[in-house]
């Protein structure tokens, strides 16, 4: 990037924030000629790729990575009604190759189960092969009519994680999604990401789910981001795409399914959450450059600062920490604005008064300094770093807590979600109550059975109709 100078929109204008620190912070190219299609920088996919290796790491104690392809014939495509009919308006179909029209259409991929499910029905065969857990990272495509936003509304998901397992019993795919469920709460808790689960109302669940959680996120301006689900599918598919096994008496059994899913929404709420008006703030688990050397070169001392940089560099790289010694011909302050703008975790400044003094003046992303021994460096690096990594959970937690508000009336829930709050109120699931707070509000119910260290009330009169109701999360999302 050339021209990364002048000042963020204030993050309180959440909007306008979020769409220049895409471009700023080099994290993805919006000018791509294609509406909802965007481009990664090298920077923001190194974040990505820290992101989706915790991701791998912690899928791979459990279920095995594979690759299904991008195309599905439209005949397998439509075998699941009710399936189809969630995506039916978002699909891209490819319908010549070259110039000769297909004899049968083929979809472009909006979610992978129907072209996993026909293969399945081949490769299981008995409940010795059970249960079975295989998931891919890859692209999908959806024809998104809502305005497109980088990392969050896309017409191409660029790194979509599904998981795709089969089950002898329904109850063992439950404690899957029960698995699922805590693997993401693992996965979030190590980029300082809070989140609340709850359980999607029947008519916002996974077209042909028995039941969905969904994991959301509260954003800066108090809109929610789902940022991941877990579909307990029951027999569902296994009916439509006969994926049966045989059982120890040797009887046919339907198998039962769950699916689950995270994308770069995940990138979107990590920056959004921890960044700030200067820019980027990465938890160090997530950060391409856990720390930038910035050698204050001054006069006759220049080769014996530079030295000792050099020599800092490499006992911290030897010692596992991701570092970068800057040495471009710029001034310093023109580098701190550079790398706060990234959001590298730790600035460590050393000049002849530091060397001289044994040191290294240490500077966090968010401005704290202090000095470090020279000769212990990795220790205070280590240090340091986990109290930022501790700094930003907490920071993220309490902005979650101080956007969160328990209402009692219908009025008070308008003013909560108008204050850019996430409504907690009690709703005693009856569909015809559930259409009026929506209307009523211009918001959605997120779900009920909610699972939040952040939310304790659990049961409570219904806020539409006075019958008995349990906790419910109400917002406005993305």
């Amino acid at each position: 990037m050339d021209d990364d100078t002048g000042a963020l929109p204030a993050k309180s204008d959440f909007s306008a924030w979020f769409n220049d620190l895409l471009w700023r912070a080099e994290i993805m190219d919006v000018r791509y000629p294609v509406k909802g299609l965007y481009v990664w920088y090298p920077y923001g996919f190194a974040i990505r790729k820290f992101v989706y290796q915790r991701l791998r790491d912690l899928l791979d104690r459990d279920h095995q990575e594979t690759l299904f392809p991008l195309l599905i014939p439209e005949q397998e495509f439509m075998k699941e009604a009710e399936h189809i009919k969630g995506f039916e308006d978002e699909v891209y179909w490819v319908t010549h190759g070259g110039t000769t029209p297909l004899d049968v259409k083929l979809a472009l991929r909006p979610t992978s189960e129907t072209a996993i499910y026909p293969m399945y029905a081949l490769w299981v065969r008995s409940h010795a092969d059970l249960p079975m857990k295989y998931y891919q990272i890859v692209n999908t495509f959806r024809y998104e009519t809502k305005q497109t936003r980088p990392l969050i509304r896309l017409r191409e998901i660029t790194s979509f994680m599904e998981s795709h397992t089969v089950h002898a019993t329904w109850d063992e795919a439950e404690a899957q999604v029960e698995y699922e469920l805590a693997l993401t709460r693992e996965f979030y808790d190590g980029f300082c990401i809070p989140i609340i689960i709850s359980k999607r109302p029947d008519w916002d669940k996974f077209p042909g789910a028995d039941y969905t959680i969904a994991v959301d996120a509260i954003m800066p301006n108090g809109k929610t981001l789902q940022i991941g689900t877990v579909h307990h599918l029951g027999t569902h598919f296994s009916k439509t795409f006969s994926i049966t096994y045989e059982d120890k008496n040797g009887e046919q059994q339907l198998a039962n399914q769950t699916c689950y899913g995270i994308s770069e929404r995940s990138i979107a709420a990590l920056i959004s959450l921890h960044g700030d008006d200067k820019g980027l703030i990465l938890p160090p688990a997530a950060a391409p450059i856990q720390a930038v050397i910035i050698p204050i070169t001054i006069g006759k001392r220049h080769e014996d600062v530079m030295a000792a940089a050099q020599k800092l560099e490499k006992d911290l790289t030897a010692a596992g920490f991701r570092v970068k010694l800057d040495t471009r011909e710029m001034r310093p302050g023109a580098k701190y604005y550079w790398w706060e703008l990234r959001g590298v975790p730790l600035r460590l400044e050393l000049g002849p008064r530091d060397l001289d003094a044994g040191q290294i003046m240490v500077v966090t992303r968010t401005g704290e300094k202090s000095p470090i021994e020279l000769a212990t460096a990795p220790d205070g690096v280590k240090t340091v770093l986990g109290d930022i990594t501790e700094a930003i959970r907490t920071r993220a937690e309490d902005h979650t807590r101080s956007h969160l508000s328990y209402v009692a009336t219908m009025d008070g829930l308008n003013a909560a979600l108008d204050a850019g709050k996430v409504a907690v109120v009690h709703w005693c699931q009856d569909r015809g109550c559930g259409d009026a707070i929506e209307e009523k509000t211009n918001a959605s119910i997120l779900g009920t059975d909610v699972r939040s260290e952040y939310i304790t009330d659990t049961e409570g009169t219904c806020i539409a109709c006075g019958k008995r109701g349990k906790a419910t999360l109400v917002g406005r999302a993305y």
